[in-house]
């Protein structure tokens, strides 16, 4: 399913929904170049949860867990950027994470798609990014506001495996109004 987004809310918006629609177990894979909105839409995510505390990438620290208030749930937001080796991704034990009571998003995560079981891809890209030179860091989705740059985006979403695939027409029907 393409979806195309025009701001910063716009990508919240579609995060939120499927916020709404993840449950405990659910593994969700964000892929994309930098700078192209997905630790903006695991913010989105977080606060549609009802999480206040800031979502920041966690590429040094590689998992923040943050519990869910009101709910037996931690989302847990991984950054696999800057690990070498599948071994390394495997140490972490995102499937895990998941089927203790938490939600699982993994920025960089296609690198870890085939090792992680059932998940939801959203593949991000930023239709501008070729436009922006003068950007010290394009990662800084704050620093792209900032600036009053253009935040269109699409993206990409693909369930593998049967945890998405009984809730695909929930989905489709919830991001519609967002379809390319």
């Amino acid at each position: 399913m393409l979806l195309c987004v025009d701001s910063l809310a716009a990508t919240h918006s579609v995060a939120a929904t499927l916020a709404s629609l993840a449950r405990s177990g659910d593994v969700i894979v964000l892929a994309g170049d930098m700078g192209a909105g997905k630790t903006a839409f695991a913010q989105g995510f977080g606060q549609a949860l009802g999480i206040t505390d800031a979502i920041t990438s966690p590429t040094f620290t590689l998992v923040h867990s943050y519990p869910v208030p009101g709910r037996r749930l931690t989302l847990h937001h991984a950054d696999l950027y800057r690990l070498d080796r599948t071994g390394d991704i495997d140490d972490l034990a995102l499937h895990e994470l998941a089927e203790f009571d938490g939600i699982v998003l993994i920025e960089w995560g296609d690198v870890a798609a085939g090792s992680v079981g059932d998940h939801l891809e959203v593949r991000l890209s930023a239709d501008d990014l070729d436009d922006l030179d003068d950007v010290d860091d394009p990662a800084d989705d704050a620093e792209f506001d900032d600036l009053g740059l253009d935040q269109h985006r699409t993206i990409e979403l693909a369930a593998s495996g049967p945890a998405w695939a009984g809730r695909w027409n929930r989905v489709t029907d919830a991001l519609a109004g967002y379809r390319c």
